[in-house]
Protein backbone atom coordinates (compact mmCIF):
# COMPACT_ATOMS: atom_id res chain seq x y z
CA UNK A 1 0.00 0.00 0.00
CA UNK A 2 2.91 2.38 0.62
CA UNK A 3 3.92 2.10 -3.05
CA UNK A 4 0.42 3.07 -4.11
CA UNK A 5 0.44 6.01 -1.69
CA UNK A 6 3.86 7.18 -2.92
CA UNK A 7 2.77 7.01 -6.56
CA UNK A 8 -0.48 8.79 -5.69
CA UNK A 9 1.48 11.67 -4.15
CA UNK A 10 3.80 11.90 -7.17
CA UNK A 11 0.91 11.97 -9.63
CA UNK A 12 -1.01 14.49 -7.52
CA UNK A 13 2.05 16.76 -7.46
CA UNK A 14 2.40 16.39 -11.23
CA UNK A 15 -1.29 17.10 -11.78
CA UNK A 16 -1.12 20.26 -9.70
CA UNK A 17 2.07 21.37 -11.45
CA UNK A 18 0.08 21.36 -14.68
CA UNK A 19 -2.81 23.18 -13.03
CA UNK A 20 -0.40 25.82 -11.71
CA UNK A 21 1.21 26.40 -15.10
CA UNK A 22 -1.73 26.24 -17.52
CA UNK A 23 -3.38 29.45 -16.27
CA UNK A 24 0.04 31.15 -16.47
CA UNK A 25 -0.02 30.36 -20.17
CA UNK A 26 -3.52 31.88 -20.26
CA UNK A 27 -2.10 35.07 -18.71
CA UNK A 28 0.39 35.28 -21.57
CA UNK A 29 -2.26 34.43 -24.17
CA UNK A 30 -4.52 37.20 -22.86
CA UNK A 31 -1.69 39.70 -23.39
CA UNK A 32 -0.24 38.38 -26.66
CA UNK A 33 -0.95 40.20 -29.90
CA UNK A 34 1.62 38.56 -32.20
CA UNK A 35 0.10 35.67 -34.19
CA UNK A 36 3.17 33.41 -34.15
CA UNK A 37 3.64 33.76 -30.40
CA UNK A 38 -0.04 33.20 -29.81
CA UNK A 39 0.02 29.95 -31.82
CA UNK A 40 3.09 28.77 -29.91
CA UNK A 41 1.37 29.48 -26.59
CA UNK A 42 -1.81 27.74 -27.76
CA UNK A 43 0.23 24.67 -28.71
CA UNK A 44 1.88 24.66 -25.30
CA UNK A 45 -1.49 25.01 -23.58
CA UNK A 46 -3.06 22.18 -25.63
CA UNK A 47 -0.22 19.78 -24.89
CA UNK A 48 -0.15 20.69 -21.20
CA UNK A 49 -3.93 20.29 -20.89
CA UNK A 50 -3.82 16.82 -22.50
CA UNK A 51 -0.87 15.76 -20.36
CA UNK A 52 -2.51 17.09 -17.20
CA UNK A 53 -5.67 15.19 -18.07
CA UNK A 54 -3.79 11.90 -18.37
CA UNK A 55 -1.89 12.54 -15.14
CA UNK A 56 -5.12 13.36 -13.32
CA UNK A 57 -6.68 10.04 -14.36
CA UNK A 58 -3.74 8.11 -12.90
CA UNK A 59 -3.78 10.20 -9.71
CA UNK A 60 -7.52 9.67 -9.28
CA UNK A 61 -7.28 5.93 -10.00
CA UNK A 62 -4.54 5.56 -7.38
CA UNK A 63 -6.63 7.56 -4.90
CA UNK A 64 -9.65 5.33 -5.48
CA UNK A 65 -7.41 2.28 -5.06
CA UNK A 66 -6.18 3.61 -1.71
CA UNK A 67 -9.73 4.35 -0.63
CA UNK A 68 -10.86 0.82 -1.50
CA UNK A 69 -7.90 -0.78 0.27
CA UNK A 70 -8.61 1.14 3.47
CA UNK A 71 -12.41 1.29 3.31
CA UNK A 72 -12.95 -0.33 6.71
CA UNK A 73 -10.90 2.40 8.34
CA UNK A 74 -12.83 5.25 6.69
CA UNK A 75 -16.29 3.95 7.55
CA UNK A 76 -16.00 4.89 11.24
CA UNK A 77 -16.75 8.21 12.92
CA UNK A 78 -14.29 11.11 12.89
CA UNK A 79 -13.57 11.03 9.19
CA UNK A 80 -15.28 14.25 8.16
CA UNK A 81 -11.94 15.49 6.85
CA UNK A 82 -12.05 12.76 4.19
CA UNK A 83 -15.47 13.86 2.99
CA UNK A 84 -14.26 17.46 2.84
CA UNK A 85 -11.14 16.36 0.96
CA UNK A 86 -13.17 14.39 -1.58
CA UNK A 87 -15.40 17.43 -2.10
CA UNK A 88 -12.32 19.56 -2.77
CA UNK A 89 -11.03 16.93 -5.21
CA UNK A 90 -14.30 17.30 -7.13
CA UNK A 91 -13.64 21.07 -7.21
CA UNK A 92 -10.13 20.42 -8.58
CA UNK A 93 -11.64 18.28 -11.34
CA UNK A 94 -14.10 21.09 -12.07
CA UNK A 95 -11.22 23.57 -12.19
CA UNK A 96 -9.43 21.41 -14.73
CA UNK A 97 -12.55 21.28 -16.89
CA UNK A 98 -12.89 25.06 -16.58
CA UNK A 99 -9.32 25.32 -17.89
CA UNK A 100 -10.36 23.20 -20.87
CA UNK A 101 -13.30 25.49 -21.54
CA UNK A 102 -11.08 28.58 -21.34
CA UNK A 103 -8.57 26.95 -23.68
CA UNK A 104 -11.33 26.38 -26.26
CA UNK A 105 -12.28 30.05 -26.03
CA UNK A 106 -8.68 31.03 -26.73
CA UNK A 107 -8.56 28.61 -29.67
CA UNK A 108 -11.68 30.17 -31.18
CA UNK A 109 -10.57 33.75 -30.47
CA UNK A 110 -13.43 34.31 -28.02
CA UNK A 111 -11.54 35.14 -24.85
CA UNK A 112 -13.15 38.08 -23.04
CA UNK A 113 -11.12 38.01 -19.83
CA UNK A 114 -8.07 40.10 -18.96
CA UNK A 115 -4.64 38.89 -17.97
CA UNK A 116 -5.39 40.16 -14.45
CA UNK A 117 -8.39 37.85 -14.20
CA UNK A 118 -6.21 34.91 -15.22
CA UNK A 119 -3.65 35.88 -12.58
CA UNK A 120 -6.36 35.56 -9.94
CA UNK A 121 -7.75 32.40 -11.55
CA UNK A 122 -4.25 30.94 -11.27
CA UNK A 123 -4.45 31.16 -7.46
CA UNK A 124 -7.41 28.77 -7.18
CA UNK A 125 -5.42 25.50 -7.41
CA UNK A 126 -2.94 26.83 -4.84
CA UNK A 127 -5.75 27.36 -2.35
CA UNK A 128 -7.33 24.00 -3.17
CA UNK A 129 -4.05 22.15 -2.73
CA UNK A 130 -3.36 23.98 0.54
CA UNK A 131 -6.78 23.02 1.91
CA UNK A 132 -6.44 19.40 0.77
CA UNK A 133 -2.98 18.98 2.30
CA UNK A 134 -4.15 20.50 5.58
CA UNK A 135 -7.15 18.17 5.65
CA UNK A 136 -5.02 15.09 4.95
CA UNK A 137 -2.22 15.92 7.39
CA UNK A 138 -4.04 17.66 10.25
CA UNK A 139 -7.41 15.83 9.96
CA UNK A 140 -9.21 18.67 11.77
CA UNK A 141 -12.61 16.91 11.94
Amino acid sequence: MLWIKALHIVFIASWFAGLFYLPRIFVNLAQETEVASRERLLGMARRLYRFTGMISLVALALGVWLLVLTWQFWKGPGNGWLHAKLFLVVLVIGYQHACGSLLKKFEHGKNVRSHVWYRWFNEVPVLLMLAIVILVVVKPF
